[in-house]
């Protein structure tokens, strides 16, 4: 467990701090759980690095968390309220896209949704844009302590065939499990990305590029992966 500490937020490619260190994005329904994972990284119970909201607020923001002289996190907005905008779902789409395709230390991505959920149609539009652009992946299924032993293995075994990447359950509950994502990370990503450099970080990587939509059955993929997933705050 590495400390982690606030760095800034952005609202666009001028506000991001300096391409010096790796980064890995998260992003997620807005009460996937993105905060609380960060808050297990940091230790838990020390003072939250990451505000856990209660209800929608209003930021429409990247957020940048670092370790320091490794690597940082970068929160994404969460996505899944029907009730944005039109506006809003492009401001999301340009903000998420201009990070994720152009940013040159992006080491990897996890995505985060509760482990109770079905895989949707958001999820595979995210998928699908990942694969566009090379970016490995992961997911992280939270929330496992609201689950039974059985309905884990089924969900696991679910969503890693339709994603095609690799699948970790965690619990709100067990520091540890958050750990070992972390060190998932680290070992696939980040070390990678200081042995080879930026430029090999998207082939040279563990991680899943995701399986294609014939293969997972998947309805309703927008050709524009990320036009159809809807904004929400960040959690």
């Amino acid at each position: 467990m590495f400390p982690i500490q606030f760095l800034r937020s952005a609202a666009s490619p001028m506000d991001y701090p300096p391409a010096n260190l790796p980064e890995i994005a998260l992003a997620g329904r807005s009460n996937a759980g993105k905060s609380s994972f960060l808050n297990q990284l940091s230790g838990g119970g020390r003072k939250p690095v990451a505000k856990v909201s209660q209800a929608p607020g209003k930021t429409r923001l990247l957020n940048f968390f670092e370790v320091p002289a490794k690597y940082r996190w970068v929160d994404m907005p969460g996505y899944g309220f029907a009730g944005c905008s039109g506006h809003e779902v492009r401001s999301w789409k340009n903000l998420v896209e201009t990070y994720l395709s152009g940013r040159e230390v992006l080491a990897g991505s996890l995505l985060l949704m509760d482990g109770r959920r079905e895989w949707t149609a958001d999820e595979e539009n995210l998928r699908a844009f990942f694969h566009s652009i090379n970016l490995p992946f992961a997911i992280v299924m939270t929330k496992a302590d609201k689950m039974t032993g059985s309905a884990k293995r089924e969900a696991q075994e679910r969503i890693l065939r339709q994603s095609g990447a690799p699948v970790f359950l965690i619990s709100n509950l067990v520091g540890k499990s958050a750990d070992e994502v972390e060190e998932f990370c680290f070992r696939s990503w980040i070390q990678p990305f200081f042995q080879v450099g930026a430029s090999g970080t998207s082939t040279d990587q563990v991680g899943g590029f995701g399986a294609s939509a014939d293969q997972v059955g998947a309805s309703g993929i927008s050709a524009d992966p990320l036009l159809t997933v809807k904004i929400k705050d960040n959690q």
